[in-house]
């Protein structure tokens, strides 16, 4: 069982991604913003993080960059959730440090097929983006 952080201040996504993930086994917790997701990522070192991009006080960009900065939570793979669907946010995306990108909205089925591959492959950073 592994442990996911889903950061989003949308509750409906929180919760979507809480129900999905949980029936596959996983332990997930969750924060509302990127000020919260970076102390709970540092706190309770999550093998994975499901980040929304726009949020109040720090942007998921911003948290990727700080999460990277720091030896205890660079090597968590984080994956955007977003509904910036432009080529220059995925790749803005992937430059900062994310392990893929799945755009809003996604189904519950791709999120849990993305989550088992960058689990089940820890030394995947391709980049990856789904839609």
């Amino acid at each position: 069982m592994s442990r996911i952080l889903a950061v989003d201040d949308e509750p409906s996504i929180v919760r979507l991604i809480q129900v999905s993930l949980t029936r596959e086994g996983h332990d997930v917790i969750t924060a509302s913003d990127g000020r919260e997701a970076l102390a709970k990522a540092e706190a309770e070192r999550p093998d994975l993080i499901l980040m929304d991009v726009m949020m109040p006080y720090v942007d998921g960009f911003e948290a990727i960059r700080l999460l990277k900065e720091k030896a205890e939570t660079r090597d968590i793979p984080v994956i955007l959730l977003t509904a910036k669907r432009h080529d220059a946010d995925m790749i803005r995306g992937i430059e900062s440090g994310a392990a893929s990108y799945l755009t809003k909205p996604f189904s519950p089925n791709a999120l849990v097929a993305l989550v088992s591959e960058i689990l089940g492959n820890g030394d995947n950073q391709d980049g990856g983006a789904r839609q």
